[in-house]
């Protein structure tokens, strides 16, 4: 049965995290029955749904896929952890498909093959290894240029981070 009584002009905000796409919707389509109202939202995002209109309405967000639906007020609340979660989790799944693997860079720095670096260990680890690599120390300007770009793109990996 179709719910008359409720009045689809409310705004609701729709954020998608893995995206990183936030909008402005209203409800669409309410059905009640004796479990409650189920409500999908309107154009263009017609396809969220069927979810809990009484949920929604009773704590102010309810989880739908990778998208949130949400009261205005709650996303005042809540936007500052949603953003920064969002954002975490786009950087892991770019990190996936980057291709960037590091070990090559540790393994010729001579850092550990995992775990967290920070740019005094990649810089104090570059001054070990230049001591001998470097030409006037009896290195090579090949080997020398190696330790350099494994200490740059690892130093770029902790600002991209």
């Amino acid at each position: 049965m179709t719910d008359t009584s409720f009045s689809g002009t409310e705004q609701w905000v729709v954020w998608n995290g893995s995206l990183g796409v936030l909008d402005m919707v209203t409800i669409g389509r309410v059905e009640a029955d004796a479990a409650g109202r189920q409500a999908w939202l309107d154009a263009p995002y017609g396809v969220v749904g069927p979810f809990s209109l009484d949920e929604l309405e009773e704590t102010g967000r309810i989880a739908f896929g990778a998208c949130f639906v949400m009261s205005r007020k709650r996303w005042q609340e809540d936007q500052v952890e949603l953003r920064s979660a969002a954002q975490k989790a786009r950087r892991a799944l770019m990190a996936m498909f980057d291709g960037e693997d590091d070990s090559a860079h540790r393994e010729a720095l001579g850092l550990p093959p995992d775990g967290r670096l920070d740019a005094a260990e990649i810089n104090a680890a570059f001054r070990r290894r230049a001591k001998t690599a470097h030409p006037d120390a009896g290195g090579s300007d090949a080997h020398y240029r190696r330790i350099a770009e494994a200490r740059d793109a690892l130093l770029e990996m902790l600002v991209d981070a």
